[in-house]
């Protein structure tokens, strides 16, 4: 059994994550230790996070304020929803947080089960709780747990070692090894609609892959090839036949994901729309939507010609595993749309320098891995995010938005008091 730890600056972003995959059909909540419950038991994201923020009240100085532990024992254990929620009772008392408010969820949209647990690191007197060693006690628990409960034991070494995905850095001379380590996984994890969406996705880790057609012998012959790419989008490699990675890499395969994804239920687009609307109400600037949907667990990759026009956007939702165009949700959110948008954005910052100094600002802090999201720690039993925990901090706790369908209740309410007003 092998315990992941991550300590992170929104809660939020964590809540989001793991509730929507439990609207998905994908998880579901074990239990709720020390929450605000509902009579229904069923919750909205707003919901829960409401039983935290408490504790930030109390606490204004400590910068990572959110818990994220997911416990993942092996695939070829059996273990129960009881046990499920005795291990995470005794992994939270034994490192040092029995007393503290948290969710857990059961996961099971992969091949294994496995639990994620989200609480806070603020105790109810408003103190810190001490990270001291957290990583060796946290190994040491899962050994007695593993004990108690008759599962088979984890190698973590082994699998902090071989197991933890990366870009590709185009000037290290492994470059086919990088590009298999991220190809031969992707598309069983993800849908994608057509090459392009999966370039997208792959963009995120500097690869790019090309459909290519050769005559042999009177008969036509296709195929994918894949490159790696510099930090500008730019070939850097010689090709890869797709053959190299795995039958999963090559193009019979990834035209089968191509027409299982245009399968994806209404409500399943609804959810990516939900938060890409909330982005779209809570910032002006390109570089703040793109900032704020990171938040939210979705990357953005955009496309321009020469010209500088937008004539491309991708939405890469983490959420539910989903690479949509953005045509393919809506007309609202084409790749028209946003260009007038940003456009005009654009034209305004331009008018109010200040503003746009802090955007450029904001903008260097993140270009580097703006389009990276932490939220592939799901595969291969990584034991720590990719790239690491820090998710991005251009929202402030104070101004955490409620859950979308809160607000429109709330909005609807505003209107028929102000009806009744008006008619007095």
């Amino acid at each position: 059994m092998i315990a992941k730890i991550g300590h992170g600056t929104k809660i939020y972003g964590v809540l989001i994550y793991n509730h929507s995959k439990v609207l998905a059909g994908n998880a579901e909540i074990l239990q709720m230790h020390q929450m605000l419950q509902t009579p229904s038991g069923e919750y909205t994201t707003g919901q829960l996070l409401s039983s935290f923020l408490p504790f930030f009240a109390l606490n204004k100085k400590t910068e990572k304020t959110a818990l994220h532990i997911s416990i993942n024992p092996d695939p070829k254990d059996i273990v129960t929803d009881e046990d499920y929620i005795k291990i995470a009772d005794e992994y939270m008392t034994k490192l040092g947080y029995g007393n503290q408010p948290y969710v857990v969820f059961k996961h099971n949209d992969i091949d294994r089960t496995h639990i994620h647990i989200v609480s806070t690191v603020i105790d109810h007197e408003g103190n810190k709780i001490s990270d001291s060693f957290e990583k060796k006690r946290s190994m040491e628990i899962c050994r007695e747990l593993e004990k108690k409960y008759s599962l088979i034991p984890a190698d973590e070494k082994k699998v902090s070692k071989e197991s933890i995905l990366h870009p590709v850095v185009y000037t290290q001379r492994n470059i086919k090894t990088q590009i298999a380590s991220v190809v031969r996984y992707l598309p069983k994890y993800y849908n994608f609609q057509s090459l392009g969406g999966y370039n997208a996705l792959l963009s995120l880790f500097n690869i790019t892959a090309e459909q290519v057609k050769n005559e042999y012998n009177g008969e036509l012959k296709e195929g994918v090839v894949y490159f790696a790419l510099d930090k500008n989008g730019n070939k850097t490699s010689n090709p890869f036949k797709s053959s190299l990675f795995g039958k999963q890499a090559g193009l019979s395969a990834l035209r089968v994901n191509f027409e299982n994804s245009k399968k994806i239920s209404h409500e399943t687009r609804q959810l990516t729309r939900k938060l890409i609307d909330l982005a779209l109400k809570n910032t002006v600037s390109e570089q703040d939507f793109k900032k704020y949907l990171i938040e939210l667990g979705i990357n953005t990759v955009i496309r321009r010609n020469e010209q500088g026009r937008l004539y491309g956007i991708t939405f890469i939702d983490h959420n539910t595993r989903n690479v949509y165009n953005g045509s393919h949700l809506g007309k609202q959110y084409s790749a028209n749309v946003f260009h007038e948008r940003f456009t005009q954005n654009q034209t305004t910052e331009k008018k109010q320098p200040t503003l746009a100094a802090s955007s450029d600002h904001s903008a260097r802090a993140t270009s580097l891995k703006e389009d990276v999201h932490p939220f592939f720690d799901f595969m291969l039993d990584s034991p720590s995010f990719f790239v690491g925990w820090g998710l991005l901090d251009s929202i402030l706790l104070d101004n955490l938005v409620e859950d979308p369908e809160e607000q429109a209740f709330e909005f609807e309410m505003k209107k028929k008091k102000k009806k009744r007003r008006n008619r007095n």
